[in-house]
């Protein structure tokens, strides 16, 4: 197998650390180039001592020439808004293919980035040629992409739950709950409700009716079913460390019962190496899919109310962020999309 040339910018926050982590064992990459404007100079495995015997690549402050020349694929792994956008120009123009961690291309419409981020957007031509990274849901645009917008945590629990139901015309009046460990918040500029003796023995809600996930997830569900969606989000930080658990409460658009909806969901997931479709009682669990870049989904008929009840489990930085990088990647490059992914969760 061909082995091509990755570099990784952001190395030393969460998302950069797990991307490093994945790409360090792949068997299709070499990792050529790492930065971190907080650490250049240092080599990686000194900052970051797990990484010992994996790499001796040194943090450098980036530079798009020197990426340019040293990769043939990037990761840009800051996800503070407005960077991306900047820099990822002359990577393309080089040739480079792009998975961009933050939200600045992930959105179609400028206006809807600006609304809810606070900036005009610097490129609006990429945005529109910019595919969104969710493989199961988009792999023929993700496979011919040059640059690929990486969803954000939430959005992609919750799209993988409701996708079934939004492709075939039956999700209506959207409700979803959502419950994230707070590596979530990344490793820089952590406020006090992050700090161990805040977060922990604590559960809350955050960002009710005004988190920045809920546009990106309504986008999607636009994607899918080709009708505008308004929903209700409203994400929770609880005391772990990593994963995701959504729970959506789904209007049907004519009545299912639970082995019509089981049906759907195996047909849809059929095919998929990293969505799994529990059924019967089991639910999924967070515990079950660590370390992983696996989703574990269910649904429940609720015949009452006319609703489905439809839950999955990811962790976020893997699935929710850098496994699902490497799986655009992969399907970017060409490549066996499972490369450098296929290995069970951690457990206990």
């Amino acid at each position: 197998m061909k082995r091509y040339r990755v570099g990784v910018v952001g190395a030393t926050g969460y998302g950069g650390a797990e991307s490093v982590r994945l790409l360090a064992r792949h068997p299709g990459v070499e990792l050529t180039y790492i930065s971190s404007e907080t650490y250049v100079g240092q080599r990686l495995d000194a900052v970051l001592p797990g990484f010992t015997g994996f790499t001796d690549l040194v943090c450098e402050a980036f530079d798009p020439e020197v990426a340019a020349a040293r990769c043939d694929a990037v990761f840009l792994a800051r996800t503070d808004a407005g960077w991306s956008m900047q820099v990822v120009r002359p990577l393309l123009d080089a040739g480079l293919k792009v998975v961009d961690f933050s939200a600045d291309f992930r959105f179609k419409d400028p206006s809807v980035y600006s609304q809810w981020y606070k900036r005009p957007h610097a490129a609006t031509d990429l945005m529109d040629e910019a595919a969104y990274g969710i493989p199961e849901l988009w792999r023929d645009q993700i496979s011919s992409a040059r640059l690929v917008g990486n969803p954000g945590c939430y959005p992609t629990g919750a799209l993988l739950a409701l996708a079934p139901l939004a492709r075939r015309g039956l999700a209506r009046d959207i409700a979803i709950s959502a419950a994230s460990g707070v590596s979530g918040a990344g490793r820089s500029k952590i406020t006090l409700d992050y700090h161990y003796p805040e977060a922990n023995e604590s559960a809350r809600p955050y960002g009710v009716a005004g988190h920045r996930h809920r546009p990106e997830i309504e986008q999607g569900l636009s994607m899918l079913s080709g009708q505008k969606h308004t929903i209700s989000f409203v994400p929770h930080l609880i005391p772990m460390t990593r994963g995701i658990v959504t729970t959506a409460f789904v209007g049907l658009a004519e009545p299912l019962e639970q082995a019509a909806l089981e049906a759907i969901y195996q047909e849809e997931y059929a095919a998929e190496r990293f969505v799994h479709v529990l059924t019967g009682v089991a639910t999924p669990d967070t515990k079950h899919v660590l370390g992983s870049n696996n989703c574990h989904v269910a649904v429940v008929a609720e015949p009452r109310t006319n609703r489905a009840i439809v839950m999955s489990a990811i962790d976020n930085l893997t699935k929710g962020q850098a496994g699902q990088a490497v799986q655009c990647l992969n399907a970017m490059l060409g490549m066996p999309e499972a490369s450098g992914l296929d290995m069970p969760s951690l457990y206990p």
